[in-house]
C-alpha cells in the first residue's frame, strides 16, 4: 500500500509539471508537409508544441524585420536569411543550412508531357509558367538562376507569370491557369492534378539551401534550440528523407 501511495504521489509530481512553452516557427511554404508531421511527432513525445507561419521566404523575413514575435526562422534559401541577419534579429551561433532541394518542372495532368531535357520548356506551345516571383521569392530566384546559365530565360521570361510563392505556382499549374510551372521537385511530389515533366539534376541546378535560425528576440530561447538540435536529428531526417528532401549532415552543435 505504501509503494502504490508512493508511485502515485510520484505521478502525480510528474503530472503536475509545466509543459514547454510553444514556439513559434516562421518557415518556408515548401516545408509545410515535412514540419508539421515532425511537429506532430515531437509534440507526441511530450517535447513542446510548435506553432507554424507558413510563407513566402520573402514575406517571412519582411515580418520579422518589422517585428513579427518569431522565435525560429526557416527560409527556403540564405537571401532571405541574410535580411534577418543585416536586421541583427538572428541570435549568435545558432545559424545553420538544414536541407537541400531540386527544381521540377511540372504540367497540368491534363496536357502530361515528358521533357528530353530542359530546352523543352522554349516550346511555344507553353504559354504560361508559373514560377516563383523571381525578383523575390526563392523559388523563382532559384528558377530565374538556373534558366540563365542554360541560356533560357530570355526565350521564356515573357511567358512567365510570377506567382507569390513556390506553393501558388504549383496551383496555377494544377488548376490549368498556367501550361508549366518552376517548383521544388519536394512540392512537385504532393501535386494531385499535376505530375512532373523533369526533375534539374542537383549538379545541374542552382544549389538550394534551407538555412535555419533562432531568432535574437525570442523569449523561449532554450525551447527553440532544442527544437532545431531536433531538426538535425534522426527521426526528423527521416521525415526529410521520406518526403524528398536532401538532409545536410553538419557536425553536432556544440554544447551549452
Amino acid at each position: 500500500m505504501r509503494f502504490t501511495l508512493l508511485a502515485l504521489a510520484v505521478w502525480l509530481g510528474f503530472a503536475q509539471l509545466p509543459s514547454p512553452p510553444a514556439i513559434t516557427v516562421s518557415a518556408a511554404v515548401s516545408l509545410t508537409d515535412a514540419l508539421t508531421a515532425i511537429a506532430n511527432d515531437y509534440a507526441s513525445a511530450g517535447r513542446g508544441t510548435v506553432r507554424f507561419n507558413f510563407g513566402a521566404s520573402n514575406v517571412l523575413a519582411r515580418q520579422i524585420v518589422s517585428g513579427a514575435p518569431v522565435d525560429v526562422f526557416i527560409s527556403a534559401d540564405e537571401a532571405q536569411m541574410d535580411v534577418v541577419a543585416q536586421a541583427g534579429m538572428v541570435l549568435d551561433g545558432t545559424r545553420v543550412a538544414l536541407l537541400s532541394n531540386q527544381l521540377a518542372v511540372v504540367v497540368p495532368n491534363d496536357r502530361p508531357r515528358t521533357f528530353k531535357s530542359i530546352r523543352d520548356i522554349a516550346d511555344p506551345a507553353l504559354k504560361r509558367i508559373a514560377i516563383g516571383d523571381p525578383a523575390a521569392v526563392p523559388a523563382g530566384v532559384y528558377a530565374r538562376l538556373y534558366l540563365e546559365k542554360e541560356g533560357l530565360w530570355a526565350a521564356i521570361e515573357p511567358r512567365v507569370v510570377p506567382a507569390g510563392s513556390v506553393r501558388a505556382a504549383l496551383t496555377a499549374v494544377e488548376s490549368g491557369a498556367a501550361d508549366a510551372g518552376i517548383v521544388y521537385r519536394t512540392d512537385a511530389r504532393t501535386a494531385m492534378r499535376a505530375t512532373v515533366a523533369w526533375v534539374v539534376p542537383a549538379s545541374a541546378g542552382p544549389r538550394i539551401v534551407y538555412p535555419s535560425a533562432v531568432m535574437k528576440g525570442s523569449r523561449t530561447v532554450a525551447e527553440a534550440r532544442r527544437f532545431l538540435d531536433y531538426l538535425r536529428g534522426p527521426d526528423a531526417a527521416r521525415t526529410f528523407d521520406r518526403l524528398g528532401f536532401t538532409v545536410i549532415h553538419q557536425p553536432p552543435a556544440a554544447p551549452r
